[in-house]
C-alpha cells in the first residue's frame, strides 16, 4: 500500500476540475443527464473522506477518461459517443458504491436540478 498515492497522483495527471467542467458544459443535453449525473457522482466523491485511496484511483481514472478525447468510440459518433465513457463511470462508481454517501448523491443531485429544469430519478450505481 505504500505506492497507492504515487497510483492516484497518476490518475490525477489526466483529471482536472476545470477539465471537467469543460467536457460537461459541451456534452451535458448531447451525452444525457444521467450520464451527467455519473460524473457528478464521482465529483462528489473523490473528494470524500470515505472514499479509500484505492477507490479515488478508480475514481480518477473513471474522470480522467471521461475528459480526454481520446475513447475507444469517439464522443462525436451519434448515439454511441458517449457509452464507452458512461460504462467506465457506471461500472467504477458500481465497485465503489459501498462508499458513497448520501450526502454525495445530494450535492451531485443538487448541482445536476440547479442546472437542468427536468425531472431526475438518480440511478442506483
Amino acid at each position: 500500500m505504500e505506492n497507492t498515492p504515487m497510483k492516484i497522483e497518476n490518475f490525477k495527471a489526466e483529471y482536472s476540475e476545470e477539465g471537467l467542467k469543460e467536457k460537461l458544459s459541451k456534452i451535458a443535453r448531447k451525452a444525457g443527464i444521467k450520464v451527467v449525473y455519473a460524473v457528478l457522482v464521482a465529483y462528489y466523491a473523490v473528494q470524500s473522506d470515505a472514499m479509500s485511496l484505492k477507490d479515488k484511483a478508480r475514481l480518477y481514472g473513471a474522470l480522467g477518461y471521461f475528459i480526454l478525447p481520446v475513447d475507444l468510440i469517439p464522443d462525436s459518433l451519434l448515439g454511441m459517443g458517449y457509452s464507452d465513457d458512461m460504462a467506465a463511470l457506471m461500472y467504477v462508481l458500481h465497485v465503489v458504491s459501498d462508499n458513497i454517501t448520501p450526502e454525495v448523491k445530494r450535492k451531485a443531485e443538487e448541482r445536476l436540478r440547479s442546472w437542468f429544469d427536468v425531472p431526475f430519478e438518480a440511478p442506483e450505481f
